[in-house]
């Protein structure tokens, strides 16, 4: 039996609520010759500067080399917390950690009040989320973690013994956990749909299919080719995140796009989800090569995700694979066939943390989400906005510190599968042997 279903779709299923191929156009797109402010990206960050400096008063231009919703604005998880992943993987000063962690905190409240105060229908709620342990090595991690976490985000957490863990998941794969009540989730399609509602209502030109290029200056302006014709500008932000490629060649050696994939099965049926997640809780787990799963917004379905392939985009060899990892967290579910499969970018950084900076003077940036970026994007893009309208009370952690180069890495991130088998033999032997 082929685990794809009849009906399978290589896309987000979070476009069947709001259909984003939609904003596709076959028409010449129309951009004007001169802005205040040109934002390439429009994603979460891209939007959220966007709305901040047309509120100050700048005429504000977004454009997007693919449709309009097409990135990882719409292609995560729409799992939410309040920054306990910034820099878990890196060793930083206690003091910028601490700083780090307390404004990511302050991100997870701000993206909530934003919500509501602009009256987004993003089927937000504050779920929590379970940290499922690999391996006992890993549970004693999480634990040394939690005051931590408790102290500097707020997150509520609390361990989750072995004997445990079947109050949080109905599956015997993780040894305990960590539960992070302070987290939640939302429906990241509504989600960006509210926000480029907001930010057209707040008068900004958002136009689709439009690929940046060269930065040229000349008498003090930035003029920027793309592919509808020439713009100036004073200032241009770029906000392309995972989807920066070859368009801006400082970048493109310090941010490395890594793709994830993301499944979702046919409907199992609200009775069946409740009994698999007791706490309909949004659950990741600590592997290298994490799995990141929930119950879908109406809970009928899982919505699993994790890495597939890391140079080749195949939605269907990826839901596949990715259906391998849903059974080995629920070996019952091995008929359960697929309805979509699809996979987006998320961005790493060489020291592992988000940044805000000015790669040349009127140029700026906002990148670095590592897999977090329905927050932290549209908090650094908020930020970045708050910069440029002068409208900051503070400055940011996050905000001009050395964004470094990868060693012989020029855009191409040829050494993703090599990383993603040392990183598999690392899960297996902590299950093994720790």
């Amino acid at each position: 039996m082929d685990i794809l279903g009849d009906n399978f779709k290589p896309q987000p299923y979070w476009w069947d609520d709001i259909d984003f191929s939609a904003q596709q156009s076959t028409d010449a797109p129309d951009i004007p010759a001169k802005t205040d402010v040109l934002i390439v990206g429009a994603g979460y960050a891209g939007l959220h500067a966007a709305i901040v400096l047309a509120r100050a008063g700048s005429n504000v231009l977004v454009v997007d080399a693919e449709h309009i919703g097409y990135g990882a604005s719409t292609r995560n998880g729409g799992m939410i917390s309040s920054g306990v992943n910034v820099g878990k993987h890196v060793k930083l000063e206690k003091n910028i950690e601490g700083a780090m962690l307390d404004e990511a905190s302050q991100s997870y409240s701000w993206l909530a009040e934003f919500v509501k105060a602009e009256k987004i229908d993003a089927v937000y709620q504050q779920c929590g989320r379970f940290v499922g342990a690999h391996s006992k090595s890993a549970l004693k991690k999480l634990a040394g973690r939690l005051n931590k976490l408790n102290d500097l985000t707020a997150a509520d957490a609390y361990m989750v013994a072995p004997e445990d863990t079947r109050q949080e998941i109905a599956s015997d794969y993780y040894h305990g956990g960590m539960v992070l009540q302070r987290s939640g989730a939302v429906h990241p399609g509504k989600l960006y749909d509210g926000v480029l509602k907001v930010a057209r209502k707040a008068g900004v030109k958002v136009v689709g299919q439009v690929r940046a290029g060269k930065i040229n200056r000349r008498d003090g302006q930035l003029y920027i080719e793309t592919s509808a014709g020439e713009v100036q500008a004073e200032n241009v932000l770029i906000t392309t995140n995972g989807y920066t490629g070859g368009f801006e060649p400082w970048l493109k050696r310090r941010v490395v796009p890594v793709p994830s994939y993301q499944i979702a099965t046919e409907p199992l049926g609200k009775d069946e989800i409740k009994a698999r997640f007791p706490n309909l809780r949004m659950i990741a787990d600590t592997k290298r090569l994490l799995y990141y799963f929930r119950p879908s917004p109406d809970r009928t379905r899982i919505l699993f995700g994790g890495r597939a392939h890391y140079l080749a985009h195949d939605p269907y060899a990826g839901a596949r694979m990715l259906h391998k990892g849903l059974t080995s967290v629920f070996p019952d579910l091995a008929d359960i066939r697929l309805s979509h499969g699809w996979w987006g970018y998320v961005a790493y950084t060489m020291d592992g943390v988000p940044h805000i900076g000015e790669s040349q003077k009127g140029v700026y940036h906002a990148v670095g989400c590592h897999g977090s970026g329905v927050v932290m994007m549209s908090w650094l893009g908020h930020r970045l906005g708050m910069r440029l309208a002068g409208t900051a009370n503070s400055k940011s952690i996050f905000e001009d510190r050395k964004l470094s180069f990868f060693p012989f890495y020029n855009g191409q991130p040829w050494f993703l599968p090599i990383m993603g088998k040392l990183y598999q033999l690392q899960d297996w032997l902590d299950v093994r042997l720790r």
